[in-house]
């Protein structure tokens, strides 16, 4: 039976705890809301599939990195940062991987030192020799794992395509007897293969990894013993959308494992490398409502978040749920529906949440509201916080996660202090 998503346009709580509540305690809005429960949900979804290796790029906070760890998931990690985040909440280096498609100074020097031991999934041949050249003697019987761009890809949107020509992403498919001839070369080995071709990808393109996966690794041989799909599994956005069906993925996975573990003679592990999958729909990101205005005959309710705390909108074009909340110190109801478009405080015009890719604005049907009421931005766990900005010097907003239906503070509201510490005059 397919599951389908439903949000609703009006609520008075977040995994047990009231809006309001939320909105004044940790102070105040615009604040991120992480659902725990939700979290555990999607990680039960995927756990069958092989090694779980969440994405931490979707959502860094160390709260939630920790919760997915004492989970059983491994990581990612796509830089110098993230491997220090990774640490940081007790991964060993053994249990996470770097994968990108250059060494800057500092996430080479972490690799060779501090995060030793790490998986070094590269995405590029200058990588293979600068780690080479920079341990030397030490890179002998080290394995790799490449990340291979397949030559096609597809995401949610342009620009979350990873694969093909026109992206900058993994090693290209026809150069990787180059990169295990250089690996060689240093004494190091390629030992996994790892595929990524973009982020919410639909269920077809998904399906079409496995059959490159398997001729690649045909190609390459016995060498191999780990392969990843990466992630890009998609949550639907909208009431109405279709959840992916994980176990008819797994299945398709665990197929491939078996016909090369038949061909090579000896056990491949799979991993799976999950982002939005396991947050997005986690999170919800709470604003105020501050004014209610007309633009000839256009309504808009303008909100005290931005893109500064959630881009996707503006950068993708991203449609997200939208639920009032009604403050319970206003002494008037707004009865039924309107059409409006929902903004922010930034002064772009693009800071609209209601948008479409190409930054066309449209409405939405939404309760009528009052100024001081609330709108919840749904399924905002994944690339919400993650690439929140200070733009018009805007604060970072706080992160709270909600566990067994108690709140918690997981980032404090951004100070004018903390902002400009490094700032010199």
């Amino acid at each position: 039976m397919k599951r389908i998503a439903n949000y609703p346009i009006e609520r008075s709580e977040i995994a047990g705890v009231p809006v309001q509540r939320l909105a004044t305690e940790f102070g105040g809005t615009p604040v991120f809301v992480y659902d725990a429960a939700k979290i555990v949900e999607r990680y039960n979804d995927v756990k069958d599939f092989g090694v779980v290796r969440f994405a931490q790029k979707a959502c860094p906070n160390l709260a939630i990195v920790k919760l997915l760890r004492g989970l059983g998931a491994k990581v990612d990690a796509v830089s110098a940062g993230e491997l220090q985040r990774a640490l940081a909440a007790g991964y060993a280096p053994s249990e996470i991987a770097y994968t990108a498609d250059i060494f800057d100074e500092d996430a080479l020097e972490l690799v060779v030192g501090a995060a030793w031991g790490c998986v070094v999934n590269v995405g590029s041949p200058d990588m293979i020799y600068q780690l080479g050249a920079r341990l030397g003697e030490r890179a002998r019987g080290l394995g790799l794992t490449l990340r291979v761009n397949p030559g096609f890809g597809h995401g949610h949107s342009r620009k979350t395509n990873t694969g093909g020509e026109l992206s900058k992403h993994g090693v290209w498919y026809g150069q990787i007897h180059d990169c295990v001839d250089m690996a060689t070369h240093f004494g190091m080995d390629v030992t996994g293969l790892h595929m990524h071709i973009g982020s919410g990808s639909d269920f077809e393109h998904l399906q079409s990894v496995c059959d490159a996966m398997e001729s690649v690794c045909l190609a390459v041989g016995s060498r191999i013993r780990t392969i990843s799909c990466g992630g890009g599994l998609p949550v639907p956005y909208e009431t109405g959308g279709e959840y992916i069906d994980v176990s008819e993925f797994t299945a398709r996975w665990h197929g491939v494992v078996k016909r090369l573990e038949e061909s090579f003679g000896h056990a491949v592990t799979l991993e799976i490398e999950p982002g939005r999958y396991l947050v997005a729909e986690s999170g919800s990101l709470i604003t105020q409502i501050r004014s209610i205005k007309k633009q000839h005959e256009t309504l808009f309710y303008l909100v005290d978040a931005g893109f500064t705390h959630l881009v996707r909108p503006m950068a993708y074009g991203s449609y997200h749920p939208i639920s009032l909340a009604r403050n319970p110190s206003n002494t008037t109801v707004a009865d039924g529906e309107v059409d409006a478009v929902v903004g922010g405080p930034l002064c772009e015009s693009g800071d609209v949440f209601t948008q479409e890719e190409g930054g066309f604005v449209v409405t939405r049907r939404l309760p009528k509201a009052n100024v001081g009421d609330y709108l919840v931005l749904e399924v905002a766990g994944a690339y919400g916080a993650a690439m929140s900005s200070n733009y018009n010097s805007k604060f970072l907003a706080p992160e709270v996660l909600i566990e067994s239906g108690v709140p918690r503070l997981i980032r404090r509201k951004q100070s004018f202090e903390h902002m400009i510490a490094n700032e010199i005059f």
